[in-house]
């Protein structure tokens, strides 16, 4: 992240925002001695406690909650105007830090990740995958990737890639042992790799054919939380999977992998690239957004499902 030089109010808003001395450390990049220390000082010129702090929490007092909500908006101001003229640099430099699931990080890597930093030697960029969606502002990130439903409205999003496919697949020996599905409902009597959200509950399986939607809680005694497992598994004959087109297209072209039930699978809508709406959007994550348009764009080929949605 970009730092001011207002270290010490910095400090007092990240540990305020994140609750605590060592996650504020690891988010300013400094050690958890120098941030105490930097809050002491500052506590000690204004003579008042701003944190009350126990072995297990720290908490603002009462007289800290007022500082920060009186510094916060200014703190923020001068940042954004420090950006501004950081932003007037024509190479952008340092890093960009991005959160996304794995999905959308495979999407990214090669044709728009390498290629920015082959095209801006300067920066660097820090791709951190998670499954779960997370806070991109409170936990330091510039930027988040992730499908457009799931994209909050506060944000700025970016579309790529254009809508997501799917494809209900298993290998020819499967299907020489198994009679292929002719209906969804027909899945009901075969071994299905089962599939569980990031949050918990197992996903139901989706269809549409001309207007008729519907899930289904498909059978199986093989659940598995992450598509390239569940590509492997399917790989593997352990079942018939539901997995993105973009995940199984090479194996569907090679005939390892066999698609059944196409005219019943659904479309979901496509990636996003999403951050904070600001006066001042630093010239790091404009250039990504230009790269990312002009490599990506909207009409190319989509690679995420529902493991990439929260």
């Amino acid at each position: 992240m970009y730092k001011s030089g207002l270290i010490e109010l910095e400090v007092v808003l990240a540990v305020a925002r994140l609750g605590g001395f060592r996650a504020a450390a690891r988010e300013l990049d400094m050690s958890s001695t120098a941030l105490s220390r930097s809050i002491a000082q500052l506590e000690k010129r204004l003579g008042v406690r701003l944190f009350n702090r126990t072995t297990r929490s720290v908490a603002l007092s009462e007289a800290g909650e007022q500082f920060v909500a009186a510094v916060g908006p200014a703190l923020l101001e001068i940042q954004q105007a420090m950006v501004a003229v950081n932003d007037s640099r024509a190479t952008p430099t340092g890093t960009l830090r991005l959160n996304c699931a794995v999905g959308a990080a495979r999407v990214i890597l090669v044709p728009v990740v390498l290629e920015y930093l082959h095209r801006f030697p300067s920066m660097s960029v820090d791709v951190v995958t998670e499954a779960h969606f997370v806070d991109i502002v409170g936990k330091g990130f510039d930027a988040g990737i992730r499908t457009a439903d799931v994209v909050p409205r506060d944000m700025i999003a970016v579309p790529f890639g254009g809508a997501l496919s799917f494809s209900i697949v298993a290998t020819p020996s499967y299907f020489a042992q198994h009679r292929k599905p002719r209906t969804p409902h027909d899945l009901m009597s075969h071994r299905c790799i089962r599939a569980r959200w990031p949050s918990g509950p197992l996903y139901r399986w989706e269809f549409e054919r001309r207007g008729e939607k519907f899930t289904l809680d498909v059978p199986g005694d093989l659940t598995l939380d992450e598509p390239l497992l569940m590509r492997d598994a399917a790989l593997a004959g352990a079942g018939i999977a539901y997995l993105w087109d973009e995940q199984v297209a090479d194996d569907l072209a090679a005939g390892r992998l066999v698609a059944v039930l196409k005219d019943w699978t659904v479309t979901s809508p496509g990636l996003c690239l999403y951050y904070p709406d600001r006066r001042n959007v630093p010239a790091a994550l404009r250039a990504f957004i230009e790269l990312l348009r002009e490599t990506v764009g909207r009409g190319g080929r989509g690679s995420a499902a529902a493991s990439l949605k929260k």
